[in-house]
């Protein structure tokens, strides 16, 4: 099987430092005693090569100023988070598919004064002249906006740490979203071809300490070698070698599975590379793998065509922010396409959605569903117009759509965070959607109550309260 050579070397320094170190030889003539200076030229004084003693004390000056600005970004941040949403831990009685507590409500503050219902029955433009749009239905700034790049869960951060003593802490910034919010870690794990063994992570998070014991007897090389470098960390922005990353130390890299855990995610963040300027960068919520097999475009809103093109562009450019001359300098990873890329592509299109044993073969209830459950099929079929975008049985019409946002509210800025519009975004699958909060391309609804609210605003389909509770029902069930 193939291996990626994998070069972290700073080269700018290493350049620099060999510049210089060329520029001295060449001011002392061959075979001149070491005293001997060129005519009319100051005297040379022998210095060690100081590029890298220079780049350290830079990165530590960086460093220290960072890290005393963490604790101010982190407070005017959760603020807003406070002012947006209600951030309580308030579960109830449904679970993921391991086990976790599904989030129960909207949380997404309502303007004072007002209710949904009548929210809800006010014109686009009433609402953006009267400055009614929930605060938490505007677009989700990043944890430090003009900072940005990769941010993971604790939870995430200490398990990497135990299995394989990387370290994805960064010294600036801290993730924001409260763990409850979040899916479940590890989430489990299933193949479209042995969907007989259940969970193939066994309840484990999926690494390069423990994929080869885990899954060499249930996958062929070719797929083994794509999860291999899917496990495999490569540079990346903010955790390289370079003394302008994010890491304390230097780094080898993130993996795709560092976001995208045992293929589905974990809720990870950074901001998409390819919108300028910065302030109309869109935070990331990272999307499952799950169900890519049936999907046909990749990425929030650049419409990749195949799962393939979206591996590679990952590698290339999102890694780095859109920034080729940055990436060279950071030790981007070259993916060889005839191979790497495509192991990686045909090992990710295995993944598949959890179960739904209240889902028949055509993706529609079957007959162990509540009542509730079967009124909120009728309510996603119709009145909502869920089904016009989300079709069974994937709930995907794998195209993208424009859902014209800002017909409710001013633009603005917020935390950096330009508040104009979002304009098309992918529709994603909602096959397994309780697994995968929070939601919307950029995570800023907690809750399936708070997405229910947001598009029943935005589609102005005035569902009743019964309605909304039922349809949120049937969601449960995909």
């Amino acid at each position: 099987m193939s291996r990626v050579r994998n070069t972290n070397w700073p080269l700018p320094a290493l350049a620099v430092g060999g510049l210089i170190a060329l520029a001295a030889w060449q001011l002392v003539p061959a075979g001149a005693p070491a005293t001997a200076q060129p005519v009319d030229a100051p005297p040379v004084v022998a210095q060690p090569v100081a590029a890298q003693p220079a780049a350290a004390n830079e990165f530590a000056t960086m460093m220290a100023k960072m890290k005393a600005a963490k604790a101010d970004q982190a407070k005017k941040h959760m603020a807003l988070l406070a002012e947006r949403y209600d951030l309580a831990d308030k579960s109830g009685e449904s679970k993921m598919t391991r086990g976790k507590a599904v989030q129960h409500g909207p949380r997404a503050k309502l303007p004072a004064g007002t209710t949904w219902a009548a929210l809800a029955a006010m014109s686009p433009n009433d609402i953006r002249e009267k400055g009614l749009f929930p605060g938490g239905f505007l677009p989700l700034p990043h944890a430090n906006h003009f900072e940005g790049g990769m941010l993971f869960p604790k939870f995430l951060i200490d398990e990497i740490k135990k299995q394989e003593g990387r370290d994805l802490t960064r010294f600036d910034l801290d993730y924001d979203l409260p763990d409850h919010f979040l899916p479940e870690f590890p989430p489990p794990m299933y193949l479209t071809t042995r969907l007989d063994l259940g969970d193939v992570s066994k309840g484990k998070l999926v690494t390069g300490d423990n994929f080869e014991e885990l899954f060499k007897d249930i996958l062929n090389p070719k797929q083994l070698e794509g999860l291999r470098l899917l496990v495999t960390p490569f540079p990346q922005a903010q955790f390289n070698a370079t003394a302008d990353r994010r890491s304390e130390k230097a780094h080898r890299g993130v993996t795709c599975f560092d976001c995208h855990v045992n293929g589905h995610t974990n809720a990870a963040t950074h901001n998409v590379g390819d919108i300028r300027p910065h302030e109309f960068r869109h935070r990331i919520d990272v999307p499952s793998l799950r169900g890519v097999n049936v999907q046909r475009i990749f990425g929030s809103q650049r419409s990749l065509r195949s799962i393939e093109d979206f591996t590679e562009f990952e590698q290339r450019a999102a890694y780095f922010d859109g920034d080729p001359g940055a990436a060279t300098r950071k030790g981007v990873n070259i993916l060889e396409r005839g191979s790497q890329v495509h192991f990686m592509g045909e090992f990710q299109s295995l993944l598949d959605f959890p179960p739904a044993p209240k889902l028949d073969i055509f993706g529609k209830l079957n007959a162990t569903a509540t009542e509730s459950e079967k009124r909120g099929e009728v309510v996603f079929s119709g009145k909502a117009k869920c089904a016009t975008c989300h079709p069974a049985p994937y709930y995907t019409d794998n195209t993208m759509h424009n859902l014209q946002t800002e017909r409710f509210f001013k633009p603005i800025t917020v935390m950096g965070r330009s508040a104009n519009m979002d304009g098309p975004i992918k529709t994603f699958p909602l096959r397994g959607i309780k697994d995968s909060p929070p939601y919307l391309h950029d995570g800023r609804l907690l809750t399936l109550e708070d997405v229910v609210e947001f598009f029943n605003l935005v589609l102005e389909t005035k569902l009743t309260e019964d309605e909304k509770k039922d349809l949120v029902a049937f969601l449960k069930c995909l």
